[in-house]
C-alpha cells in the first residue's frame, strides 16, 4: 500500500537533509508478521528522494505512529504536502529461527565470494556449455 504524508502545511526537505515524515496512523500486526517500508521509485528518479534505512522495518509489537525516514539526495529543496504519497508498505509473514553456533559451515558452490559475485557460478556453467 502507498503511505501518505500526514503533515500540517508543507514540510521542506533541504538537500542532504533527513526527516521523519508522519503518516497519521498506528497499527497492530499479529505476532509473526512485519511491515517493510520501501522508497517510491518515482521520487528517487525525479527528485532524489529516498530512504536512508531502506527497507525500514516495523515489528509486530510496535504501537506508535508510522513514520517514514526520507533523505533528499537531490540539489533542490523538496516540498511534501499532506496526502502526498511518500513510500510503500508491504506486510510479510516472517519465520523465527533458532541460531546455532557451529564450528564449520557446509560447503556451497559460491563459497565465500562476496560483493559482485552473485551469478558467477551460472556464468562458469554457461562457459562450460560452449556455443550451442
Amino acid at each position: 500500500m502507498d503511505l501518505c504524508a500526514h503533515v500540517h502545511g508543507e514540510l521542506v526537505i533541504r538537500p542532504r537533509q533527513r526527516v521523519a515524515v508522519p503518516c497519521g496512523f498506528k497499527m497492530a500486526m499479529p505476532t509473526g508478521y512485519e511491515a517493510q517500508i520501501r522508497p517510491r521509485s518515482g521520487l528517487g528518479l525525479k527528485h532524489g528522494i529516498s530512504m536512508p534505512n531502506a527497507p525500514g522495518t516495523i515489528d509486530a509489537d510496535y504501537r506508535g505512529e508510522i513514520s517514514v525516514l526520507l533523505i533528499n539526495h537531490g540539489d533542490e529543496d523538496f516540498v511534501i504536502r499532506r496526502g502526498d504519497r511518500i513510500a510503500q508498505m508491504i506486510i510479510n509473514k516472517i519465520e523465527r529461527i533458532d541460531f546455532q553456533h557451529v564450528k564449520d559451515l557446509p560447503k556451497s558452490q559460491r563459497g565465500d565470494a562476496g560483493f559482485g559475485s552473485t551469478g558467477l557460478a551460472q556464468e562458469k556453467n554457461l562457459d562450460k556449455l560452449g556455443n550451442i
